[in-house]
């Protein structure tokens, strides 16, 4: 994905999600925005729980919906974060998150988008998860 408007507004899509997170333990919150090889942004945000496993990440609430809509190809993610609300540096993937965005998209050319207050930077899923497990594994 070359376009730079389409990656700000995956951005402003997934800081729009901060205020939307459930994090009354950590404080720390985290929005996403997907983009569908549809087009469609999918939206995400971390929901925390007492029980620290039950908790859902931003990546993967915003994929778990599309794929619960019908979509199952995706170009790009955009995620921020931070304590209370405040972005004040990326917010990388988890490698849970990592391994899901793997089982659908191509992650050679998934586009995972990370911003901070005035600086932008995009890895490949394939680099943020190198000789990752998948289906031909199997």
């Amino acid at each position: 994905m070359q376009n730079k408007e389409k990656r700000i507004e995956l951005i402003r899509r997934a800081a729009e999600m901060l205020p939307l997170a459930y994090a009354p333990y950590s404080h720390f919150q985290v929005g996403a925005a997907l983009l569908g090889s549809d087009g469609k942004i999918y939206t995400g945000c971390n929901i925390e729980n007492a029980s620290y496993g039950a908790t859902n990440c931003a990546e993967r609430t915003a994929l778990f919906k599309a794929v619960s809509e019908g979509c199952r190809s995706f170009q790009a993610i955009a995620i921020v974060g931070g304590m209370d609300g405040e972005i004040t540096d990326f917010t990388p993937p988890c490698g849970i998150c990592r391994q899901a965005l793997e089982e659908f998209c191509d992650s050679d050319g998934f586009e995972v988008i990370l911003a901070r207050p005035g600086e932008v930077k995009t890895w490949r899923l394939k680099e943020l998860l190198p000789l990752a497990f998948s289906g031909d594994n199997l």
